[in-house]
């Protein structure tokens, strides 16, 4: 034949070597998938910045705030690529069955878990939006929340765990069941907690704000946070003192709120009144104090008492002893009484009010008073206090009465030089009583 049948064999194409060769197709299928998955992650992040985060920003509202404060829209998006491959990897080209069905169950497993993240994140953030809110004053409704968290994660795991064997969550639950007392050691302390919770908000025991001691644990101040297991404390020094919730009502504390919410606060120091200086006054002294304004009726109604009671009981007036008399001491108390019933800063009705002798110590004679400030604030109620001591220890010389200190190094040093000055003198006395002797 003059002309031959002759074929062109053409290179086979790019995609018939990828149908050729199934495990690089499914490597190719793989990285496309995750290629998308990963496109899709950055658009819907990029829509979040761009767009609802500058849209929450504008609203007046106080929950998204708090929703974009927790990052839940950023947990949430999570979800869009995992989706993604959930979904995709069935399209991949070459894989088996079985190894299909394990990435879907794996894939399956972290949406079950980035979803129960988001959940989370957003209970959190309602449990913050109610711990804000004039409904909750102060109470620890936050730790209510956390155990909302709890029973969500521990579903999630049962759900995950049914998910990766490819059991019903139903029949791992029965399981779990059989493990309960296990589950019971192993949350022991949170469920003391929650139940410890439950007392603290059932008595209104502790809010946030309040002013709490607890020896044993070192905390002294503000109570700035309440969660399932501790109770965070902001002490005086600016220190924060972590209290597990269960010690408060195991143990005890104090709690200032309820002297806050009454107006008033306790001052309840003592004057030690040297009992040398105790005597009995003078008429001269009792005609000085009738012009004392605080004492002027004080001292009539004790002059008339007493003048009636030494003309008609007494028989012989000349002894001491049968004389009633006033003394310093208790008029410098009847005093103490009346310039506290004039403070304006302290409170005349509905609290009680008394200055009262205790027992004799070495130290002295214990004046206490006891009074309550119309001023509850830390810093008000100190100056209060630190103003009424400074003029009843001012005023007190003027009785005739001698605060009691111990002795200083000053003290010991006058008391040393004038022992050193007559022991010298009655060495010089000595001496001269001795010379007629000698001659």
């Amino acid at each position: 034949m003059l002309f031959q049948d002759s074929t062109t064999t053409a290179d086979p194409s790019f995609w018939d070597k990828l149908q050729q060769n199934p495990v690089v197709l499914s490597v190719v299928g793989i990285l496309v998938l995750l290629l998308v998955a990963f496109l899709v992650d950055r658009i819907v992040k990029r829509t979040l910045t761009t767009v609802v985060k500058p849209l929450i920003k504008r609203t007046k509202s106080k929950w998204d705030d708090a929703l974009l404060q927790h990052n839940v829209f950023g947990k949430a998006a999570h979800l869009a690529p995992a989706l993604v491959i959930n979904f995709g990897i069935t399209l991949v080209p070459g894989l088996s069955e079985g190894l299909t069905l394990v990435i879907q169950r794996v894939i399956g497993a972290a949406i079950i878990l980035l979803a129960s993240n988001a959940v989370a994140a957003s209970v959190t953030a309602a449990g913050d939006i109610a711990a804000r809110s004039k409904l909750s004053r102060g109470r620890p409704l936050r730790a209510y929340f956390q155990v909302v968290n709890i029973i969500i994660y521990v579903i999630a795991g049962v759900v995950i765990l049914a998910q990766l064997l490819g059991e019903s969550p139903l029949a791992l639950l029965g399981g779990i069941g059989a493990a309960a007392a296990v589950l019971g050691f192993v949350f022991r302390d949170t469920i003391l907690s929650f139940v410890a919770t439950l007392q603290i908000t059932w008595y209104d025991m502790v809010r946030v704000g309040d002013w709490i001691e607890v020896p044993a644990m070192g905390a002294d101040g503000d109570v700035i946070r309440v969660d399932l297991l501790t109770v965070m404390v902001q002490n005086w020094d600016k220190t924060v003192t972590t209290v597990p919730t269960s010690q408060l009502t195991s143990g005890s504390f104090k709690n200032w709120r309820f002297m806050s919410g009454s107006g008033g606060r306790r001052i309840k120091r003592s004057l030690y009144v040297d009992m040398d200086s105790i005597r009995f006054l003078s008429d001269e002294d009792v005609d000085r104090f009738t012009k004392y304004d605080l004492l002027t009726d004080y001292v009539d109604q004790k002059k008339k008492a007493l003048a009636e009671y030494n003309a008609d009981d007494v028989k012989t007036p000349d002894v001491i002893s049968n004389v009633r008399r006033l003394t310093n001491v208790g008029t410098y108390r009847a005093y103490i009484v009346a310039y506290l019933k004039q403070n304006p800063k302290i409170h005349k009705t509905g609290f009680t009010l008394m200055v009262r002798q205790l027992a004799p110590t070495p130290q002295g004679l214990p004046l206490e008073i006891y009074a309550f400030t119309n001023d509850t604030n830390w810093t008000n109620y100190e100056g209060i206090q630190g103003d009424i001591f400074d003029h009843l220890l001012s005023i007190a010389p003027e009785f005739g009465i001698e605060v009691f200190q111990t002795p200083s190094g000053e003290d010991m040093r006058a008391i040393g030089e004038g022992l050193r000055m007559a022991a010298d003198g009655g060495g010089g006395q000595a001496v001269r009583s001795q010379g007629p002797e000698g001659q």
